[in-house]
């Protein structure tokens, strides 16, 4: 970006760029997901539009809190993490009412817009690179069986041994994602 995009953020000092990872800190495991953690980031420049809450060790934006944008009743899972630049800011809007799940990541490129519509749904582990459309509802895929282990991992003597241990799975015909349903 050039110095006449008006897309372009300055780059902080290092005094406010400090402080705003004492901030981010602080604002990731305080108390008050509805009050001192919104407050927190708000300090940071993230903005905060109407009451929200924001779970244990939620990570959003160190570099650039300001590109980060936070509608009213919106609400982020534990150890989501909301990034707003990748090589340079974009920004990333969560419209009202959104729901970001459990260890979801939300990642936007420079120079681009990544909007959770309305109502949208975010499932645990999800990983979202490109805008949601309102009230739709992301889960990640399922998990699956793709080998079978030879030898345990943690009695590999290397990472090598371990892989060429593995066989092809089968999946049986009445589990066919091979999980047992078991604890």
């Amino acid at each position: 970006m050039t110095e006449a995009d008006p897309n372009h953020r300055r780059p902080m000092n290092l005094l406010r760029r400090a402080l705003n990872r004492v901030l981010h800190l602080l604002a990731m495991s305080a108390p008050g997901s509805e009050s001192l953690r919104p407050w927190l980031h708000r300090m940071r420049g993230v903005k905060i539009l109407g009451p929200v809450f924001i779970g244990d060790n939620v990570y959003l934006e160190n570099e650039y809190p300001e590109a980060i944008e936070i509608h009213a009743r919106v609400q982020i899972s534990v150890r989501a993490i909301i990034l707003a630049h990748t090589r340079g800011p974009g920004k990333v809007i969560l419209e009202k009412a959104v729901f970001i799940g459990p260890n979801a990541v939300i990642a936007c490129s420079a120079g681009r817009v990544l909007r959770i519509g309305e109502g949208a749904v975010i499932g645990p582990g999800c990983v979202v690179t490109r805008s949601v459309s309102p009230r739709a509802y992301l889960m990640p895929h399922r998990p699956e069986v793709v080998a079978k282990v030879g030898l345990p991992l943690p009695l590999a003597g290397s990472i090598q041994e371990f892989i060429a241990a593995l066989r092809p799975a089968v999946a049986p015909s009445s589990t066919r994602d091979g999980l047992s349903g078991r604890d």
